[in-house]
C-alpha cells in the first residue's frame, strides 16, 4: 500500500501576491518597462519607477500609483541615489526589475572606442551597479528578487549585433554568477531573453515590410507584444518562482530554437529507404 501524499498545498494564486512589497523598476518609461510596472502594480507592489526621461517616468508612475525618479543608471552616484530614495519612499525594497538596455545595431568594424564603451555601459555596467548597490537594499529587507531583461542576441549570433550580443551574453553570465553569490542572502537573480518585441522604439525603426519578414521567421508567426515579456518578469519576481534562480528564460516565440537554414526541399532519392 503506497504512502499518502501529505505535502502542503499552497494557495497558488497567492504566490503572485506582491501586496505591500516595494519594487524598483529601472527603465519603466515605455515598452516592456511600462508593462512590467503595470504587472507588478496589479499584483499589489509599491513601485518606484525610474527612467532617464522625466515625462515618461512621471506618466507611468501616475498610471500605476507609484512614484517617479529620473536617473542615469550608468552612474554610480545615481544608482546610489535610486536605492536611497527607494528606502525612503517604499520603506524597504523587496525586488528590482531592470529593463534598461539599448541596442546599437551595426557591424563591429563600425564601432569606435566611445561607441563600444557606451554600449557596454548601458547594458552591463549599469547591471553591475544594480547588483552591487541594489542587492544591499534587498539584503536589508531579508531577501528578494532581481530580474533583468537580457536578449536572444546574447544566446545566438544575430547580424549587426556582435557588440550588443556580447554585452548581453556577459549580462546573462553575471546573472548566473550573482545568483550563486547572493543565494545565501535569500536573493534570487534571473533574466528573460526576448527575441523580437513590438516596443515603441522598434515600431519606429522597422518598416511594415520588415515586420512581415520578422513575423515569417518566428515559428509562432509573430513578434511578441511588450506585455508578453512583462508576464514572465512578474513570474520571476514573484513567489511563483520561489525555487528558481540563476536562469535565463528565452521568450522568443521559438525563434532561437530553430537552425537558420534557407528554404529547402527534401525528397527521397531513387532507391532510398523511407519510414
Amino acid at each position: 500500500m503506497s504512502a499518502s501524499d501529505s505535502s502542503p498545498v499552497p494557495q497558488y494564486r497567492s504566490l503572485l501576491d506582491l501586496k505591500d512589497r516595494g519594487f524598483v523598476v529601472l527603465g519603466a518609461g515605455q515598452g516592456i518597462g511600462r508593462q512590467a510596472a503595470h504587472a507588478l502594480a496589479q499584483s499589489g507592489a509599491k513601485l518606484l519607477c525610474v527612467d532617464a526621461d522625466a515625462g515618461r517616468g512621471n506618466t507611468v508612475a501616475a498610471e500605476v500609483g507609484g512614484s517617479a525618479l529620473v536617473a542615469n543608471v550608468t552612474k554610480r552616484s545615481d544608482v546610489e541615489r535610486i536605492f536611497r530614495e527607494a528606502r525612503g519612499r517604499l520603506g524597504s525594497v523587496s525586488g528590482i526589475v531592470d529593463i534598461v538596455g539599448i541596442a546599437r545595431l551595426k557591424p563591429l568594424r563600425a564601432f569606435d572606442d566611445a561607441a563600444w564603451d557606451e554600449q557596454f555601459d548601458v547594458v552591463l555596467r549599469h547591471a553591475f551597479l544594480t547588483l552591487q548597490i541594489g542587492a544591499a537594499a534587498l539584503r536589508e529587507a531579508g531577501g528578494g528578487t532581481i530580474t533583468f531583461v537580457g536578449s536572444m542576441a546574447g544566446l545566438r549570433s544575430v547580424r549587426d549585433q556582435a557588440v550588443y550580443g556580447t554585452a548581453k551574453a556577459s549580462l546573462h553570465h553575471l546573472v548566473r554568477c550573482m545568483a550563486a553569490e547572493l543565494a545565501k542572502d535569500q536573493i534570487r537573480v534571473n533574466a528573460v531573453a526576448p527575441g523580437f518585441i513590438r516596443t515603441p522604439r522598434l515600431e519606429v525603426i522597422l518598416a511594415p515590410d520588415q515586420w512581415r519578414l520578422v513575423d515569417q521567421a518566428i515559428p509562432m508567426g509573430r513578434a511578441a507584444q511588450p506585455y508578453e515579456i512583462a508576464a514572465p518578469l512578474l513570474f520571476l519576481a514573484s513567489d511563483f518562482s520561489s525555487h528558481v534562480t540563476g536562469q535565463v528564460l528565452s521568450v522568443d516565440g521559438g525563434l532561437g530554437n530553430e537552425a537558420a537554414l534557407p528554404p529547402l526541399r527534401f525528397g527521397a532519392p531513387a532507391g532510398a529507404r523511407t519510414g
